[in-house]
């Protein structure tokens, strides 16, 4: 957890909060478009419409305040507190634009001013528009650099520039039969309800602002919520009043389509308007200039941006350094004259962020977990609500913008991830997760598995050892990363601990993500490693979620034989799939010389790999079925991608071989897989070494062997059914790589055939 910081002026929900965000909100949509808006769409439309675009600002408002009532808001606003919700790559993912938005946002505000400057006063004709708005944001800027404090004084002076002009509309006066009548052209058809909504919505996306102001303010979590509440309320009633006193001074008119300045031309005191549009132009650059550093500033803090960002300095803890960055931006935007590109795209950033807060506040309040517990309580379904208005407003406002935007931040996302950072704060993913979890493991448990959807769920058994690491490679192979896989690690009872336990455990899952196994780890103490390994395959799993396939190495000596045939009779007499790996001849003498794949992480193709797979065929039995199976997951890993399959039979003496190809490749095709044929004739069986030595030089060139195994009889002692493993490894002792394999779950793999 980052240490809570005691700097910043220490405003309160008026000052810190509600002044920037209704400055924000009163902008200059409102003098220069509301006419416009009404002359389209008429009172009732307009009024809906304004409840709409309203209800998204206030179901935000209601998040934002349950967010920041839930734990101490610390700086950067709404990154803050989607960062400590989503976690430290989405908090970056939104930060960035958010800055970015901000500070470009800045540009436009003074740009407005500027041209609406020179194009008002007779004196400033000739003036450069972008020469006086780079003198206006140079003015702005060392307020905002130097003086937070300063600067939100001043918003007191545009507050009152803004009040006096309302009274000045609501006064009413008399625009006069000339100016209602438009011009002499007639007036444009309307664009339909939509497109005037994507004019009209940015105006009341400004409670950003007031919560950009998080780090100055005495108390957040009272602060937040009266200050962005309030000035979404207020915004709204005059929003509410504006329409009504228009229809009543101008209703019909023209002139609402085409005159831009017709709120001017129907106020008292007209001149009293033209103030009011400078100082909402400059409000709202204001704002998003003291909030853009603060966001930086928060980031930095966080170890998300270079550490020089995140110094403060005087009382206030001012972000100069990161003003000063915003500062450059704004001035090059202001210059540049080609941002409007970038417009549609930073206005959908600001609904993402509204669209994340108010679901980080529906799933923090539908789970429940104890650490929720604002003081301002939402239900979950308002929240939603709110995420699901977002969302539509954003694709109606501009589906390709919206595009634009979630690649934007779906790419500093992945960047993020790519740094693999680790937030020092807890955040609800986790929770999330589990919740997820806990409702489709309950769906899963009544849905039994079939051939048609069997995936196989491996427990590898001694496969963390050094000399068995590629028994894990292996299992990751077979699993693909679709499968769940597990690599469990039997330690001595003896002077065991938990910390020693975790220690052993870490090792194992860093080791299988250095080589791209996705895998979950298991440590169990036991006696000796066969009673461990006995107790994992009895007891390991939950609900639905019990391995179903149980893999460890073949035996490879009479001493361990017994031991591992205990294991493989109670695999299957819990009716679980049975694999034996071997790569080496028993005794430990390597196996003769073929081309075997190197033990390279089974994420990655083995440089000079095997291109063969023998799987061999007794019949379309059931365990026939599951070892080709195998041999078809094992071609879809990235170890044995292009890897060649090959299904071998040994004739039996009544069998015609040629008439043995032909039904396998007929059950090849129909089967849908691509796999050569090789028919052993019986006479080569009945030869020295029997079927044994014809299946080892049959085989002598594949990369890897699938072999079958018989069940244990129901009362065959451990011994005489290691004694049989046994003679199996011997059997094969010149093969490379075998697997051995038994099916026992209960699934008929036949069906996967169909």
């Amino acid at each position: 957890m980052p240490a809570k910081r005691k700097g910043g002026y220490g405003f309160g929900a008026f000052k810190g909060v509600f002044t920037p965000s209704i400055l924000t909100i009163i902008g200059v949509v409102m003098y220069l478009r509301f006419g416009w808006v009404l002359g389209n769409l008429g009172l009732g439309r307009t009024l809906l419409l304004v409840t709409l675009c309203n209800s998204v600002t206030l179901l935000t408002g209601l998040s934002l305040s349950a967010l920041a009532t839930n734990r101490e808001v610390q700086g950067g606003g709404a990154y803050y507190l989607v960062s400590r919700a989503f976690g430290a790559e989405t908090g970056a993912a939104i930060g960035i634009p958010l800055f970015l938005s901000q500070a470009i946002g800045t540009a436009f505000y003074v740009a407005g001013f500027s041209e609406s400057l020179v194009g008002a006063l007779p004196a400033a004709a000739g003036w450069d528009p972008r020469a006086v708005g780079s003198a206006t944001l140079l003015a702005l800027g060392a307020v905002s650099v130097f003086s937070a404090n300063l600067a939100l004084r001043v918003q007191y002076f545009i507050m009152a520039a803004i009040a006096l002009s309302l009274v000045s509309f609501f006064a009413g006066g008399n625009p006069g039969a000339e100016a209602l009548a438009g011009p002499a052209g007639g007036v444009p058809a309307s664009p339909g309800f939509w497109a005037v909504l994507a004019v009209f919505f940015p105006a009341v996306t400004g409670i950003l602002s007031g919560v950009g102001m998080s780090g100055d303010l005495r108390d957040p979590g009272r602060a937040i919520p009266r200050g962005t509440l309030g000035a979404v309320l207020a915004g709204y009633a005059i929003y509410m009043a504006v329409p009504v006193a228009f229809h009543f001074f101008a209703g019909g008119a023209p002139a609402l389509r085409t005159d831009p300045m017709l709120f001017q031309k129907c106020s008292r005191w007209p001149a009293l308007v033209l103030p009011g549009v400078w100082a909402a132009c400059l409000s709202s650059a204001l704002g998003s200039l003291l909030a853009a550093p603060r966001v930086l500033q928060a980031m930095s803090r966080d170890r998300l941006a270079p550490a020089f960002l995140g110094r403060g300095y005087g009382k206030g803890d001012d972000p100069r350094a990161a003003a000063v960055l915003a500062f450059a931006l704004a001035a090059g935007a202001v210059w540049a004259g080609g941002v409007n590109l970038l417009a549609p795209v930073l206005t959908m950033v600001n609904l993402v962020i509204y669209a994340l807060l108010n679901l980080a506040a529906a799933i923090e309040e539908a789970v429940g977990s104890p650490a929720w517990r604002p003081t301002f309580r939402v239900p979950w379904t308002v929240a939603a609500a709110g995420f699901a208005l977002c969302a539509a407003m954003m694709v109606l406002i501009s589906p390709g913008a919206t595009v634009a935007a979630m690649l934007l931040i779906g790419a500093i996302h992945w960047a993020m991830v790519r740094r693999r950072l680790r937030a020092r704060w807890n955040d609800f993913r986790r929770s999330l997760l589990r919740g997820g979890a806990r409702t489709l493991l309950h769906r899963l448990d009544n849905h039994p598995a079939d051939g048609r959807n069997w995936q196989p769920d491996i427990l590898a058994l001694g496969a963390a050892s050094a000399r068995r690491s590629w028994l894990g490679e292996l299992a990751a192979a077979l699993s693909r990363g679709r499968g769940l896989l597990t690599i469990a690690s039997v330690v001595p009872e003896e002077g065991w601990t938990a910390d020693r336990t975790e220690t052993v455990r870490r090792t194992v899952h860093d080791w299988a993500a250095r080589r791209g196994i996705g895998a979950f780890v298991r440590v169990h103490p036991a006696p000796d490693p066969w009673s461990g390994m006995r107790e994992l395959v009895r007891s390991y799993g939950f609900g639905p979620l019990v391995p179903n396939t149980v893999l460890l190495g073949a035996p490879g000596d009479p001493e361990n034989a017994a031991g591992v045939a205990s294991v493989a009779k109670l695999a299957v007499s819990l009716r679980r799939n049975l694999l034996l790996a071997a790569r080496e001849a028993p005794g430990g003498t390597p196996a003769a010389a073929a081309p075997t794949p190197s033990p390279t992480p089974a994420h990655a193709p083995a440089p000079g790999a095997p291109r063969t797979i023998d799987v061999w065929w007794r019949g379309r039995g059931n365990n026939a079925s599951f070892l080709l199976a195998l041999a078809c997951l094992l071609r879809r890993s990235r170890q044995w991608e292009g890897a060649a399959l090959r299904l071998c039979h040994v004739a039996e003496p009544d069998e015609d071989p040629r008439r043995a190809e032909e039904v396998l490749r007929d059950f090849l095709r129909d089967a849908r897989v691509e796999a050569a044929v090789a028919v052993i004739p019986a006479e080569r069986a009945l030869g020295p070494g029997g079927a044994a030595a014809a299946i080892r030089d049959a085989s002598a060139d594949a990369g890897l062997v699938l072999l079958g195994l018989r069940p244990p009889a129901p009362d065959e002692p451990d011994d005489a059914y290691g004694r049989y493993l046994l003679a199996c490894r011997h059997g094969a002792a010149t093969l490379p790589r075998t697997l051995y394999a038994l099916a026992a779950d209960g699934i008929d793999f036949r069906d996967v055939f169909a």
